[in-house]
């Protein structure tokens, strides 16, 4: 009889523990023994949502869980918590790992993350036991690492398509513009105290324009990727759609560099990526393709003017944005296939 990952879910009724809950409830490689919540305990995972079929377990609180009877932990948490709840067990259990879908330990520096999250990290002894990781990039890293760092979505679309191109030292580090959209299930259940804009269900909202908090998640991942440094703007913005995200970034190359050459490093860079689908140039491209899926759309397109091109990157940010990419990068580090429960 084939083994079967112990794993629990903690923060399994918001909207990516609902998704993370969804996509390990169908995974043939894990048995799910604690969904874990604060409000509703003893009721089923349906009553948040219909699509889970399936028999599991109660939600239930957080102390009923036995750390030492666990392969792996999802938190899926507001930022703060799951550096305060790691720290309390991580040596209850020397082999059980834990995938963060909060900020807690993406930022190397604990300086760094006080400042963008005006939070003190209650953990900086464990951050160099933890690997952020963007799937495609850390297939054979991961799993030499305890805590893994599940990136956030506004990086995940920009970093997917940048990086390689970065590498290859292609177009102007200085000219770089990001504009990025995203559904509102992207700030979580509590959106409507984050938002208060006017017609929040029916306009589009531009945000945090001058230092959104994750500048600091792409700038430190392009210098551990590439060693180069970029000058670049971020502009995020609201959709009155639940899930997808759009990221246009429009770019300088070098001279004599065509769009083409751009597309061939991308081709080659993830030709072995199961979930980045390079379509062809000039295609038109929106999120709908990638609603529900773990893939990554990119195009790549000319503009008008001479040596500028725009590259969209399109994904689920609750799916390779957040829950998707975290069951990707637990089917790593445990060699299932990579492509489990994410069909």
């Amino acid at each position: 009889m084939m083994y079967k990952l112990k794993v629990a879910v903690v923060g399994a009724t918001g909207y990516t523990g609902l998704d993370l809950v969804y996509l390990l409830s169908k995974h043939p490689n894990v048995k799910l023994t604690n969904l874990c919540a604060t409000k509703n305990l003893g009721k089923k995972i349906s009553f948040y949502d219909k699509r889970i079929k399936k028999k599991l377990p109660l939600i239930s609180s957080i102390n009923s869980i036995d750390w030492k009877n666990l392969d792996l932990v999802f938190l899926s948490l507001p930022n703060g918590e799951a550096q305060k709840i790691i720290k309390k067990n991580y040596k209850k259990n020397k082999n059980l790992k834990y995938i963060d879908l909060s900020a807690d330990f993406r930022i190397e520096n604990h300086k760094i993350y006080t400042r963008n999250y005006k939070l003190n990290h209650k953990a900086k002894d464990l951050i160099k036991n933890s690997l952020y990781s963007i799937s495609e990039f850390n297939k054979n890293k991961i799993k030499n690492f305890k805590i893994i760092a599940n990136p956030g979505c506004y990086p995940t679309s920009i970093l997917i398509p940048l990086i390689p191109v970065l590498k290859k030292n292609l177009i102007n580090n200085k000219d770089i513009t990001i504009d990025s959209k995203s559904g509102y299930s992207g700030a979580g259940k509590n959106f409507k105290k984050k938002f208060k804009h006017k017609n929040l269900f029916s306009s589009a909202y531009a945000y945090s324009v001058n230092n959104h908090r994750h500048t600091c998640e792409i700038d430190q991942e392009i210098y551990r990727q590439t060693k180069k440094k970029i000058i670049y703007s971020f502009n995020p913005h609201l959709l009155p759609t639940f899930r997808g995200m759009l990221s246009s970034i429009y770019i300088k190359t070098k001279k004599n560099v065509k769009p083409e050459t751009i597309r061939s490093v991308l081709l080659h860079f993830y030709k072995n990526s199961k979930f980045i689908k390079i379509l062809k140039l000039n295609s038109q491209i929106g999120s709908g393709n990638v609603i529900n899926t773990n893939n990554c759309e990119i195009s790549i397109c000319k503009t008008k003017i001479r040596n500028k091109i725009v590259i969209f990157s399109a994904i689920d940010n609750l799916m390779k944005g957040a829950a998707g990419q975290a069951v990707q990068n637990m089917n790593l580090i445990y060699n299932f296939s990579e492509k489990a429960g994410l069909k």
